[in-house]
């Protein structure tokens, strides 16, 4: 048997390795401690610590243990949020921090929490129960708690730096013309109208042709997205807002215009564009909502007008998207491009061609245009001649009524 060599330093072990067998049992407790910081257990007795203070332990006793969850049948969620929230449906918690403040009313009495679960309005992942993976972003989970936080992250322009849960309302409520509480997805939807999209796209099956269809175009997975030509953040979220800031940015062969959209704007519209995607809700759950925008009888006689009126091959081609045709009662939202009530001479002026020479052998963009998006014929081309002089005809004829009118007084 191998002889043992003595320690060289006998008084100085016993008092090294008893130091680094309390430092283990420190670390070990501080870890344990810390651990169970994160846990739902912590939280729970905390919120009844909290209550026992406020009501009493008698009333503390109506305080929930154990892992709870919300089974959602209908919608397809399971949500254990309210395992860690439990201060959710008290009173008296309302300036409390998370997750022991108390939900505003007004939601929930219009939202019951059985019935629709928390994630449907807050996103999050319903059936976690630690902090980090039930609010996100995690990887492999792409609905993250769209809270003050993710606002914050996304330099939201809001005010409410929580006004991305407002995506998740307009699923729901995407048909209506405005909803309470929502100000950030109704600014989004008033553009939406003002700057006539539907002339491009089609969005809930009323609109045009000449770019992608944008009812579902929330559901667009962010690896469908070009995010090359993207700085900071390459999100589906980032990649729309740079989109509508300006289009040629991410899409450099795109026909659609730049709106010169703020940041403000921009965020609006793209968290309208993520909002709108399908999702299991259930007819029941908006009894009475037509699945359709709605329209103002005044908006309905102004489109029917455009599209039977003098200017109806304008609207019908497409070329009101950009331009108007104010003599013949035809109105861009858009109005990107001069009015064409005076092309006749505009042509003339500004690239020195008969408006005939210009629709056959178009210049700028106007090259782009009836190459790529507004493709005519030779005789549809001719069309276009006699509808531009028939416009300018009749801009003359009331440039010359008003002129009568306002000589006589």
């Amino acid at each position: 048997m191998e002889k043992r060599t003595d320690s060289p330093y006998p008084r100085r072990d016993l008092p090294v390795l008893t130091a680094i067998g309390i430092l283990l049992v420190i670390s070990t407790i501080v870890f344990a401690v810390s651990d169970h910081r994160k846990d739902w257990r912590y939280y729970q007795a905390e919120f009844k610590r909290m209550v026992t203070e406020k009501y009493g332990a008698e009333k503390a006793t109506l305080v929930p243990s154990g892992m709870k969850q919300i089974w959602v049948a209908d919608m397809r969620r399971a949500d254990r949020c309210i395992t860690c929230h439990q201060g959710v449906l008290w009173k008296g918690f309302e300036t409390a921090d998370h997750p022991y403040k108390t939900h505003p009313v007004d939601p929930i009495r219009t939202h019951p929490i059985e019935k629709f679960g928390c994630t449907a309005c807050h996103g999050g992942q319903g059936y976690a129960v630690q902090s980090e993976e039930a609010h996100g972003p995690v990887r492999f989970w792409e609905e993250p708690v769209l809270g003050k936080s993710m606002g914050e992250s996304y330099s939201l322009a809001s005010d409410d730096k929580g006004a991305l849960l407002q995506m998740n309302c307009n699923v729901c409520h995407r048909f209506d013309r405005e909803t309470k509480g929502a100000d950030l997805i109704n600014h989004a939807k008033k553009l939406v109208r003002d700057k006539g999209c539907r002339a491009c796209h089609v969005v809930n099956s009323r609109g045009g042709t000449i770019g992608p269809d944008l009812t579902f175009v929330g559901d667009k997975a962010a690896e469908q997205y070009d995010m090359s030509r993207l700085g900071g953040q390459k999100t589906a979220f980032a990649w729309h807002v740079t989109h509508f800031k300006n289009p040629k940015e991410v899409v450099p062969d795109t026909v659609m215009p730049n709106f010169g959209f703020g940041t403000k704007d921009a965020q609006a519209l793209a968290a309208l564009m993520l909002s709108w995607r399908r999702a299991p809700v259930p007819v029941d759950y908006r009894p009475g909502v037509a699945r359709t925008d709605p329209q103002t009888p005044e908006e309905v006689a102004e489109e029917q007008k455009m599209k039977t009126g003098p200017g109806a091959w304008f609207v019908k081609t497409g070329c009101f998207i950009c331009h108007s045709v104010s003599a013949l009662g035809v109105k861009s939202a858009a109005q990107i491009g001069p009015d064409l009530s005076t092309a006749v001479e505009d042509t003339q002026s500004r690239f020195g061609k008969t408006v005939d020479d210009f629709i056959k052998n178009p210049t700028g963009t106007m090259s782009v245009v009836l190459a790529r998006q507004i493709v005519l014929t030779d005789q549809e081309k001719d069309v276009a001649i006699q509808k531009l002089r028939e416009a300018y005809a009749e801009h003359q004829k009331q440039k010359a009524s008003n002129t009568a009118v306002a000589s006589s007084h």
